[in-house]
């Protein structure tokens, strides 16, 4: 990843309110998928005043502005992570709701291939499995 969502917020020219910034320094901190909710109780402790409306309507500039992904991991609610992070794929515990992440270069050869072989250049992709640990 370059530079942190804080600085691409500025070189998006986005203007740097103090709530946009405690959402930026709590979703750099993060090292999961949080939600809008986790987000606010997170933002709040940093920011007692911050809204949950705000989260939202930050959130969406975020993503709108090319600063964050939002992923549906099928379970109602919409989780974000920054858009620069290193490419991975993900896989959903659909009993635990946890999120792995993991990258296989396998499967990054498998779709490349695929890809070509239907006459594209591939130039992004996003995928999620879906399981239950085995017992």
């Amino acid at each position: 990843m370059s530079d942190s969502i804080l600085d691409r917020l500025a070189a998006a020219g986005l203007r740097q309110t103090h709530q946009r910034r405690v959402i930026a320094r709590v979703l750099d901190a993060a090292d999961d998928h949080p939600d809008a909710e986790e987000l606010h109780k997170r933002a709040q402790k940093v920011e007692p005043s911050l809204s949950l409306a705000t989260v939202y309507r930050t959130l969406r500039l975020f993503e709108d502005s090319g600063l964050l992904e939002s992923h549906a991991f099928g379970d109602g609610r919409t989780r974000w992570e920054d858009a620069e992070r290193q490419h991975h794929d993900h896989l959903i515990d659909i009993e635990t709701g946890d999120v792995i992440e993991f990258v296989d270069p396998e499967i990054e050869k498998l779709q490349e291939k695929i890809a070509r072989r239907l006459g594209y250049d591939l130039v992004g992709h996003r995928l999620e499995l879906r399981g239950k640990r085995r017992r």
